[in-house]
């Protein structure tokens, strides 16, 4: 894991970014995938940018991108580690121009993600975080000029930066939520002083992980390469990503990519 180095994760997420930006500003032209979701230039455009950033930098490394999802359980089922990606999530939200879309790369060793890195472009904020160091938030990551993986760390915040308070914060999807996800809230109002806050993509996780949510519940479905970021930086960050079913731990490369429910909570 050590080889893989998060300020070369920073340049990839921001090259990505860039191209998404570019993007963002005009008119969006929208294709349709198979499941009937947008597919944008930018969500290409940005697959195109991070394939070409990992391959030069780390091409024994097997990429499962969701620009990329038709390889075969059985090529990749026996891969000790892999890199996961979103090239845009939230592409809802990118069409709806509110600023809530992400870059997400997460190493997955084994079954588990170690590593994870999610940009919000528009935001121009980096989160990441790192399986023995801890997760970390850095603002204005285009112009932040880092020289290397201890300055990038030295610039950046670590999480949770938030403390934990009498109220109890729950994030939930801007675009999905559920009636299961709204009885989790009526459950938690029994017994406490509950603020919802709404927010789109990874950016939920990255919530946890700041301390500033104490749950994110999903109860309606994800793909793979939506959470392995998000559940690295909220696993490094002292959080728990947990299954809806039998609350055990988060695991990937499944042969089917489609996420069940399951619970974000932050440090306890």
């Amino acid at each position: 894991m050590a080889e893989v180095s998060l300020k070369k994760l920073l340049d990839i997420s921001l090259k990505a970014g860039q191209e998404i930006l570019d993007v963002y500003q005009k008119d969006i032209e929208v294709e349709v995938k198979e499941d009937d979701s947008p597919l944008t230039q930018a969500d290409q455009r940005s697959h195109q940018a991070i394939m070409k950033g990992l391959q030069d930098a780390y091409s024994g490394i097997p990429v499962l991108s969701e620009e990329g999802r038709d390889i075969s359980y059985e090529e990749r089922k026996d891969w000790k580690q892999f890199f996961l990606v979103d090239p845009l999530d939230g592409t809802k939200e990118f069409i709806k121009k509110n600023g809530e879309f992400t870059v997400n790369i997460a190493l997955i060793d084994g079954k588990y993600p170690v590593m994870g890195v999610i940009y919000a472009p528009v935001l121009d904020t980096f989160y990441f975080g790192r399986e023995g160091l801890g997760a970390f938030k850095l603002e204005g990551a285009s112009t932040a000029d880092i020289t290397g993986e201890d300055d990038l760390v030295e610039k950046s915040v670590r999480l949770p930066e938030v403390k934990e308070g009498s109220i109890v914060n729950v994030v939930a999807s801007r675009s999905h939520m559920s009636t299961e996800t709204e009885e989790f809230i009526d459950g938690l109002r029994a017994n406490h002083e509950v603020d919802v806050v709404s927010a789109g993509s990874s950016l939920k996780f990255c919530l946890v992980a700041e301390g500033k949510a104490d749950f994110y519940p999903r109860y309606a479905p994800t793909m793979e390469w939506d959470t392995g970021a998000g559940q690295a930086i909220v696993e490094s960050a002292g959080g728990q990503v947990l299954r809806h079913e039998d609350k055990q731990r988060f695991h990937y490369n499944r042969e089917n990519l489609k996420n069940g429910w399951f619970l974000v909570k932050r440090k306890a």
